[in-house]
């Protein structure tokens, strides 16, 4: 089998397609995620604050004190964006709980379903193995 039919096997199975999707899916959640963090929680978070927005929370490393974080980076001076980093951890814990509730609520489900499948049929080897033991225990 040559590489090129090899990979069109690989490619065009099921579950890469059905990864593709989920990566596709993910990314979409992923912004909707942080749209989430940046517009709605964080300035709820900064107000509770004292009204710190968490966006323009920086240090300095050069010494000098800057009125905004727009004011040193047009000075062109090294900052340490902390507040940033802050809302990027945000994001991930937000994204790793909404994970772990959907995987969750999925194993449930997938519980359910196997608590009320009904047992399967014995084979006919198991029914004749009953029935032996069955006419055994009788004598």
């Amino acid at each position: 089998m040559s590489m090129a039919s090899e990979f069109k096997d690989f490619a065009l199975k099921g579950n890469m397609m059905d990864m593709a999707v989920g990566i596709i899916i993910g990314g979409a959640f992923g912004k909707i995620i942080a749209s989430l963090v940046n517009d709605v929680l964080m300035p709820v978070i900064g107000m509770a604050m004292g009204g710190v927005s968490f966006a323009d929370l920086y240090k300095s490393l050069d010494g000098n004190s800057y009125e905004s974080l727009a004011a040193a980076e047009e000075a062109g001076a090294a900052i340490m964006k902390y507040g940033s980093f802050f809302q990027n951890i945000f994001d991930f814990v937000i994204i790793a709980f909404v994970i772990f509730m959907m995987i969750r609520a999925m194993n449930n489900m997938r519980k359910k379903e196997e608590e009320a499948a009904e047992p399967p049929e014995p084979s006919d080897e198991v029914k004749l193995l009953t029935e032996i033991r069955d006419s055994l225990g009788r004598s």
